[in-house]
């Protein structure tokens, strides 16, 4: 019976148990690390020492690009479940809306990590972009699940209508970054965010810069990106000249064939010579 060695019998490519595996993916979670580090560094530094809406309102480039301390409730460009079902003609209670857009925020998280792992081999910059999306929309997970209940107290004694009491899943997303473009009340016929007030850019974060960046160059670039790491692959299974050993061509063995009037000739010399 035939056992094949230990190294070979726990060498299956399974994409979680192998270590190489996380090594080749390390490098993309670092920079999602990173880049939910510096979100939530600068999104403390306003929760805790700025005030809430245009009292507290900085100017960095006159009264065009400002610091602007607000908390989204929702999802981009404040969109809420609650008001998006209210659109379709259903009513949602906030809180019951506020908890599926958490979990559903979740879910999708998970899925973009396990995408940028799966990605680990890709030989473009493809991951690269794809972890700055995981980085972001993990940092505003963040806030989504624990600032209603790490900041309880403060959310509670923020001024009108800004405060709120949260807790676990409902919290809001703090956002700071202002291009102060257009500011007005979006038509009432518009399907989920009709008669609410909206300035023409949205106020973001670090967290957003991430998201936004990631996916316009994924759009732009995606073609590109496939084509590399197929061309890529194909090079790697192409074998190189030097693998690639030379045939020498062997001459075939020729054996010296007598004619059949030669083979007469010479018996019959043989018999001359032969006396009687």
């Amino acid at each position: 019976m035939y056992l094949p060695e230990p190294h070979k019998f726990f060498s299956v490519s399974n994409p979680v148990s192998t270590p190489s595996a996380w090594a080749k993916a390390r490098k993309f979670f670092l920079l999602a690390a990173g880049i939910v580090a510096l979100d939530q560094l600068v999104k403390f530094l306003v929760k805790l020492n700025m005030t809430i809406g245009r009292a507290g309102e900085i100017p960095i480039l006159g009264d065009w690009f400002k610091l602007h301390f607000i908390e989204n409730p929702g999802a981009a460009f404040g969109l809420t479940v609650t008001h998006i079902m209210a659109g379709m003609g259903m009513e949602l209670p906030d809180s019951t809306g506020k908890l599926i857009l958490t979990l559903f925020s979740i879910v999708a998280v998970s899925v973009i990590g396990y995408v940028l792992f799966r990605l680990r081999d890709h030989h473009s910059r493809l991951p690269w972009f794809v972890a700055m999306i995981f980085g972001g929309a993990l940092g505003n997970i963040i806030d989504r699940t624990f600032y209603g209940l790490w900041f309880n107290e403060l959310n509670i004694s923020q001024p009108e209508p800004f405060a709120y009491s949260g807790g676990l899943f409902h919290g809001r997303v703090v956002d700071m970054f202002y291009f102060d473009i257009w500011e007005g009340f979006i038509p009432a016929w518009v399907p989920g965010m009709g008669g609410e007030y909206y300035s023409l850019w949205p106020i973001f974060n670090i967290a957003d810069s991430a998201i936004s960046i990631g996916i316009v160059i994924i759009l732009v670039f995606q073609g590109r990106f496939f084509r590399q790491d197929e061309k890529w692959k194909t090079a790697a299974e192409t074998p190189s000249p030097k693998e690639t050993t030379p045939e020498v061509a062997t001459q075939p063995e020729i054996s010296p064939e007598i004619p059949a009037n030669e083979e007469a000739t010479a018996s019959e010399n043989e018999n001359d010579a032969d006396p009687a």
